[in-house]
């Protein structure tokens, strides 16, 4: 695991994710101002989409049985002290001009119907493994690394860096990324105006040794902008149990807020005040080539808005800590899969609702021959000489290049084919159909380095392996993804007593 960064570093990073989620809600009212909109696109800055290698990019998210598509939008949140004004909201003045974080991430998910929006944040000390990308612009290479935190894929060529490390984590094809730095927050939150949050006791986040935002705020209902937004948006020290999960719960709720206000809010549609948010929105981020213009940026806007208030979800990733990091959870898996297969994350799909086939005819995943495809046998039962047995099933039927994993034994419930990246998933499918191992439990892993057939505890005996009758599918949102809905108005930040006054 490479070097934690300073410690005064890494505490005084801001999380600025709701600031990128407000650029991407409010580019719609930049149709007030669309006779200009040669100005505002020069305040555009784009940047490549995915920097990695072909074979860790998620396939290409399939149409539904009416022709739409969803949408998956990457919105991440930058460290970098590349100006004064950033240097100045960020400070740690010994990281000025340094290589930034993408402490904020968060993917944005619009159903194909656009029926409804989910959003997954993904703390930023979450250990994964970043794929090897390459900068655009210096053409420098960055060989892939494991057990890495996910925010320094940012300073690895750039934010297609980042795209490319979700899409090999998630399986989840990216569309677009925005991304937003310190000053763009304090913008942003200006163009916007007030937007209410609310404790349930007086804060002053701050402490003897110099920790803390500063935020200060009496109980109650409060309505903030600019830097006290950013304040907001930073304060970790005072909130819940003064972790980044606290931290991220009272983003959601500011993101929610914010959602709220913009969409019912009169005073928005002041000509004055449009042409105000259309300049700071353009201003603000930097955004993957495909919506470097005014039209995409507001053509994406018309599409965001045809989801209603009361069914956008906020959650956070699942996960676990590791030492003073986390890694993402089983759960986590779960929640990604209803992501990938478009489930709306508040339960309110149908209960029978399953992904819709594509209209079009689908391509199957090509395989290599049998003989060419190395498989490695891991024993998941508690019976030894499982791995053996099935691998010598394999190479009877004709895959010489199976062989026993080495590694301990670990325990799993049934009988799955991992594989970590595209190229290979064709090679994952033949093994499966060889073995009579269902499709489903065919399986993208960034665990595994090649193909590998975990024999699970539901085929402990005998060289044939009997699929278990089907279970029905729990498409619920886990708990432990704190899901928030938009419309909840009656949300309020706990306060440590420690920091009331």
């Amino acid at each position: 695991m490479p070097p934690s960064p300073p410690r005064r570093t890494r505490r005084r990073r801001v999380l600025r994710w709701s600031a990128a989620v407000l650029a991407v809600v409010i580019l719609g009212t930049a149709g007030a101002g669309y006779l200009y909109y040669r100005h505002l696109n020069g305040n555009i800055r784009s940047d490549d989409l995915n920097l990695g290698d072909a074979k860790d990019r998620a396939a290409t998210t399939k149409v539904n049985s009416a022709g739409q598509r969803a949408l998956n939008i990457l919105l991440i949140g930058s460290d970098a002290r590349d100006t004064e004004e950033n240097q100045k909201l960020g400070g740690a003045k010994d990281t000025f001009g340094g290589p930034p974080l993408a402490d904020v991430q968060m993917l944005l998910h619009v159903s194909a119907d656009r029926s409804n929006m989910s959003v997954v944040s993904m703390p930023r000390d979450t250990l994964l493994s970043i794929p090897k990308c390459t900068d655009p612009d210096t053409k420098e290479t960055y060989r892939a690394s494991t057990r890495a935190m996910t925010n320094e894929s940012l300073g690895r060529g750039g934010p297609g860096c980042t795209v490319a490390t979700w899409e090999k984590l998630t399986d989840i094809h990216i569309d677009h990324f925005m991304m937003i730095d310190f000053s763009g927050v304090v913008s942003m939150a200006d163009a916007v105006g007030g937007v209410p949050v609310c404790v349930d006791a007086n804060i002053y986040s701050h402490t003897s040794t110099g920790k803390g935002s500063g935020l200060k705020l009496p109980e109650g209902t409060h309505s903030i902008k600019g830097q006290q937004a950013l304040q907001w948006l930073r304060t970790r020290y005072g909130f819940e149990d003064g972790s980044d999960l606290g931290r991220a719960k009272a983003q959601h709720m500011y993101m929610n807020s914010m959602v709220r206000e913009l969409r019912s809010n009169a005073k928005l549609t002041s000509p004055n005040k449009l042409r105000k948010l259309a300049e700071a929105a353009t201003s603000a981020i930097t955004v993957d080539d495909g919506l470097g213009s005014i039209t995409r940026m507001y053509d994406l806007a018309t599409e965001l808005q045809k989801v209603p208030t009361d069914r956008i979800t906020m959650t956070t990733m699942p996960n676990r800590y590791v030492g003073a990091r986390v890694e993402p959870t089983e759960d986590a898996d779960k929640l990604f899969r209803l992501v990938r297969e478009d489930i709306a994350l508040d339960g309110k799909d149908k209960a029978t609702a399953s992904p819709a086939p594509s209209p079009s005819p689908v391509v199957a995943p090509v395989a290599s021959p049998d003989a060419q495809i190395a498989v490695q046998v891991h024993n998941g039962t508690s019976v030894r000489g499982r791995a053996t047995a099935v691998t010598g099933v394999l190479t009877g039927k004709g895959f010489a290049q199976a062989v026993v994993d080495p590694s301990a034994g670990t325990s799993e419930a049934t009988t799955l084919v991992r594989y970590p990246s595209a190229d290979l998933e064709g090679n994952a499918l033949r093994v499966a159909k060889v073995l009579g191992i269902p499709a489903s439990a065919v399986r993208k892993s960034t665990d595994v380095s090649g193909v590998t057939l975990v024999v699970g505890a539901d085929w402990r005996a005998g060289t044939t392996y009997k699929a278990p009758k089907a279970t029905p599918v729990d498409n619920t949102a886990p708990d432990t993804a704190q899901a928030i809905n938009a419309s909840d108005t009656s949300q309020c930040m706990h306060v440590d007593p420690s920091f009331s006054w």
